[in-house]
């Protein structure tokens, strides 16, 4: 058995431990580059906890899911500050645009080259700057993972920055700070944490340690999700939903996706879609299609059973099947609103666009089953 885990140097997990941030900043550097997202309120604490620590801050705002243009703007702006330090403060836009700074600040040469699909994938040599990820929602994970997803609206995709020197140095997760999400943002992220969870536990090269990783998340978001979505000053359930949400960060960094992935890159960067909402629309139908091309076309394979496991954690019962948690799923879906394919603009047209990107996704490489045209049409009709 050979295997590979890797993840954040070090991990600060729990309620108040995002008071540390300033000390914790003060060992790394002595001027930060803040991203952050649009609010100032949520701002105004991280740089009060610098301050008092003696960091100086740059802030600068990520306003929705990052652009390369945005980047790049970032990238300048903290080449001219002579900052020595990266940290991100928000959801996972954010921290995928403090990882790309931090990487690009130290490896030199057009940004672009280092990119998948639209550059020449040229890996990162250098180690990146000094990163802290303070996560603000509990979803994608990024705290933990060694890739950003970014936008590239001249190609009307998503691709992704990848490295080793990608992992943050720090990861400090404080469920307080995801009490004020509102209802929607809780839905859609927590079905990203969970599509991140399923996709690396039933995918074609498991790791035993993402394994524990998966199934245990997928208990806590079977558990928690509803009860952080009807009450988000429920403590319990927001500390449940950010433990997921790190677990499948930590899962996606060292094992790989799936179909719900494979479309959701090419779907995001074509409509004005969140990346969550996306996956938690397709992750029923996707597991469904699997699952019967399974049945018919590998019926010795070992993902099978797996999905059977899935099922077990995420509804809570030892008697449950897969088909109990494609429920689960589409009744949350309906439950928590979040919207269909069709809502986003995407039509029967887009059919063979959306195919033909998804193939090409890395994504797409990690499904436990190769899935043929007939399969990918059933999920997009699923999803409509």
């Amino acid at each position: 058995m050979i295997f590979e885990f890797a993840t954040a140097s070090q991990i600060l997990f729990g309620a108040g431990v995002a008071n540390r941030i300033g000390e914790e900043a003060r060992r790394m550097g002595k001027h930060a580059f803040l991203v952050t997202g649009r609010s100032d309120e949520r701002a105004e604490a991280i740089l009060s906890l610098l301050q008092k620590s003696g960091v100086k801050a740059t802030r600068f705002r990520v306003s929705g899911e990052p652009e390369i243009g945005v980047i790049l703007e970032a990238l300048a702006q903290a080449r001219q500050t002579g900052c020595d330090l990266v940290i991100g403060y928000g959801g996972g836009s954010v921290l995928d645009a403090g990882k790309a700074i931090a990487a690009w600040l130290t490896n030199p040469g057009d940004p672009l080259s280092y990119l998948e699909v639209v550059g020449e994938g040229k890996p990162l040599e250098a180690p990146s700057m000094p990163y802290i990820a303070v996560p603000t929602t509990a979803g994608t994970g990024s705290e933990v993972t060694r890739n950003a997803v970014l936008g590239i609206p001249s190609h009307r995709t998503k691709v992704s920055l990848r490295g080793r020197y990608m992992l943050p140095l720090l990861a400090v997760v404080d469920s307080e700070l995801t009490r004020s999400l509102p209802p929607e943002v809780t839905a859609r992220t927590g079905l990203d944490a969970l599509t991140q969870l399923v996709e690396p536990y039933v995918c074609n090269i498991p790791n035993p340690l993402v394994d524990a990783l998966c199934l245990e998340g997928i208990r806590r978001v079977g558990k928690s999700l509803y009860r952080a979505y009807a009450d988000g000053s429920d403590i319990d359930a927001r500390t449940d939903m950010c433990l997921a949400s790190m677990f499948s960060g930590m899962a996606l960094a060292n094992a790989k996706l799936g179909a719900a992935h494979g479309f959701a890159a090419p779907m995001g960067g074509m409509f004005a879609a969140a990346h969550g909402e996306i996956c938690g629309r397709l992750l029923g139908p996707v597991m469904a299609a699997n699952y019967r091309a399974l049945s018919v076309r590998q019926e010795d394979s070992t993902s099978l059973a797996r999905f059977h496991q899935v099922a077990k954690a995420l509804v809570g019962d030892e008697n449950a099947t897969l088909p109990d948690a494609v429920d689960w799923v589409e009744r949350s879906c309906q439950v928590m609103r979040i919207s269909r394919l069709g809502d986003f603009g995407i039509s029967r047209q887009d059919f063979p666009v959306l195919i033909e990107k998804a193939r090409q996704s890395s994504s797409m490489k990690g499904n436990p089953v190769q899935l043929e045209d007939q399969d990918l049409i059933a999920i997009l009709e699923n999803s409509l």
